[in-house]
């Protein structure tokens, strides 16, 4: 868990850097459009990258929350709550919206077990959006590239085929992915026009891309009651049922 902590705020730190800035501006506005429409009564935000509310300010649900498994430094860096995601102290089919930001690149091989929890806590319909670096792509590179600089301690990278598949297991639903971000991981890099090169990344290359923005939601098995076989009745010749067996009748002397 210290190592965890240690990690995340090295992150928080890489993400005061102006590629870290550039990143976490482009994340803020692609948030701001995913939540459009996504509306109910309860949004809770797993892990912290960023301030507190950076993200959660765009939330259409009545109450919005954030839960991390540890506590960072600075009062607009703290979550709401702290807990293991793993094992969250939320009831089951209570939260309409859950957003994780790059949680699952410092899950510490928990995966599994947070989209588990992830699914359980959703409502019926509920949504989930989940911010991811990608595996490969131009940041995939990045051992052969001097001076590139990414954020400390993702080692966890899920890749969003990976979690797609995770998702369907669990039967829910994928509603779109969003590949983003195409800028090598260098300081300086921010300089060249972010504009074009998400237009021509997005058309062109889109595997290419650092990051990815999946969008899923909970499904709803319907049960189809299955009606009972009763037994045929006996058929009725002249308003007489007809005997299913032969009668024998015994002669005593």
């Amino acid at each position: 868990m210290d190592d965890k902590k240690t990690a995340l705020g090295a992150a928080q730190q890489w993400l005061g850097t102006p590629i870290g800035e550039a990143l976490l501006k482009q994340e803020t506005r692609l948030i701001e459009d995913a939540f459009d429409g996504l509306f109910g009564e309860l949004c809770v935000q797993l892990g912290m990258w960023g301030r507190s509310r950076n993200f959660l300010r765009f939330a259409r649900t009545q109450r919005s929350i954030s839960i991390s498994d540890v506590e960072t430094s600075g009062d607009a860096r703290k979550p709401g709550a702290i807990s293991q995601l793993s094992q969250l102290p939320v009831a089951s089919n209570s939260v309409d919206l859950i957003f994780l930001p790059h949680t699952f690149d410092y899950s510490n091989e928990h995966s599994h077990a947070i989209l588990r929890e992830t699914e359980r806590v959703l409502t019926p319909h509920g949504h989930m959006v989940v911010l991811g670096f990608k595996p490969g792509g131009m940041w995939g590179l990045r051992r052969l590239i001097p001076g590139a600089e990414l954020p400390p301690g993702a080692e966890s990278l899920v890749s969003d085929r990976r979690l797609s598949d995770w998702l369907q297991l669990l039967d829910m639903r994928i509603v779109g992915v969003t590949r983003y971000f195409f800028r090598w991981p260098l300081q300086g890099a921010h300089r060249i026009s972010a504009v074009k090169w998400e237009h021509l990344g997005r058309r062109f290359w889109p595997e290419l891309s650092a990051c990815y923005m999946l969008i899923a939601q909970k499904r709803v098995v319907t049960i189809t009651p299955i009606k009972k076989p009763w037994r045929s009745r006996p058929k009725v010749v002249g308003g007489i049922a007809k005997p299913s067996t032969r009668i024998f009748r015994t002669r005593f002397d």
